[in-house]
């Protein structure tokens, strides 16, 4: 499977620079606000960017591994906490409702049968993935069912007039999934960052001192039976979640439909990595909401070269640092489309 993703740019670059050098500010005052703008404008190709149907889509899946003790938390927990988002009670349904976003849910893989609801949409490859201390996460044809299942998810959004689209996820064991993956897709000290193994395992839901000891040794017995894949299909089926394959297929469909993507934390991110080794030109297309408390997301921003919007010690996940960064990306567009220039106020500029 191939995706056909074409990197922002074009002509439109140094028009959409001096629209917004000659808003009426000093050059440059809107800080990140400025760059921001641009990245709107490059993505849609158009002076006047656009958020239309902005979206949050929460990929849900099982992980077999989490029975072994990777987690503060039992894998019930997954299928619960689905339930709650599907009846508003979540973080992410909060912050959804605040910014006007829409919310899909996914199951991608979830221990539990929860039959046909309003606002869960039925993507299950299997009631979780396999042991990954035992064997590979999933089969290299769950893996590429999976990322084909994402592209179908957002470009059905992209069909319905979406344009924005942020990425969540739920899955009592995905940190240590995630961490397995960015150990294996940037290495050890790539661009300064470093991932190795212990650096990029964190206390997930809450570990103690002892339980995080634990993590990283069943994290290494995965390591010791698995090898370090570098490409990113192997190494998705080696570690991955069917939440994480079939959220890093939408990042890829979403892109092919020039869409802007409102990139979470730790976990989002080791979704990113899978699709942006597969096609490096998304990278364009990501707007990385926040920095995560995860010790690992720190060496996957650095990795990509990139600094979040915020930094407010989130670790929650569910895309609720890409809905609170959500009032950010509609500013800059915002001040782009109506704030005015420097003719049209009437005001002078600065002095020679």
């Amino acid at each position: 499977m191939t995706f056909q993703i074409s990197a922002p740019g074009g002509t439109l670059a140094a028009d959409l620079q001096h629209r917004i050098d000659n808003k009426t500010k000093p050059q440059g005052a809107l800080g990140r606000l400025e760059p921001l703008a641009l990245q709107l404008g490059l993505i849609q190709q158009t002076l006047t960017p656009e958020l239309r149907q902005p979206h949050i889509m929460v990929f849900a899946g099982d992980h077999g591994a989490a029975r072994a003790g990777i987690s503060a938390f039992p894998q019930d927990v997954t299928w619960q906490m689905v339930e709650n988002f599907l009846a508003g009670g979540a973080a992410i349904n909060v912050f959804s409702r605040q910014m006007g976003l829409g919310l899909t849910v996914i199951d991608c893989g979830v221990n539990h049968e929860f039959g046909p609801r309003p606002g869960l949409v039925n993507a299950k490859l299997g009631p979780g993935t396999a042991n990954y201390l035992e064997q590979a996460a999933m089969s290299a044809e769950q893996c590429d069912a999976a990322l084909a299942r994402g592209r179908e998810l957002a470009h059905a959004l992209a069909a319905n007039g979406c344009n924005v689209v942020g990425f969540g996820e739920m899955g009592i064991g995905n940190t240590a999934s995630a961490s397995l993956l960015t150990h294996c897709l940037i290495g050890e000290g790539s661009n300064g960052g470093g991932a190795d193994l212990v650096t990029v395992t964190g206390r997930g839901t809450g570990l103690d001192d002892a339980g995080l000891v634990r993590k990283r040794e069943l994290l290494g017995q995965a390591l010791a039976r698995g090898g370090r894949p570098t490409d990113p299909r192997a190494a998705l089926a080696e570690y991955g979640g069917f939440e994480i394959a079939v959220m890093a297929g939408a990042m890829l469909g979403a892109a092919e439909k020039r869409m802007t993507l409102l990139i979470d934390g730790f976990i989002v991110t080791s979704a990113l990595l899978v699709a942006h080794a597969i096609a490096p030109e998304i990278l364009g297309y990501c707007v990385f909401a926040h920095r995560s408390k995860e010790p690992g997301h720190t060496a996957q921003l650095k990795h990509f070269g990139v600094d979040p919007l915020m930094e407010l010690d989130l670790r929650l996940g569910e895309g609720t640092g890409a809905a609170l960064a959500f009032p950010l990306v509609q500013a800059a567009a915002n001040f782009l489309n109506e704030m005015a220039s420097f003719d049209s106020a009437n005001v002078s500029e600065k002095g020679n």
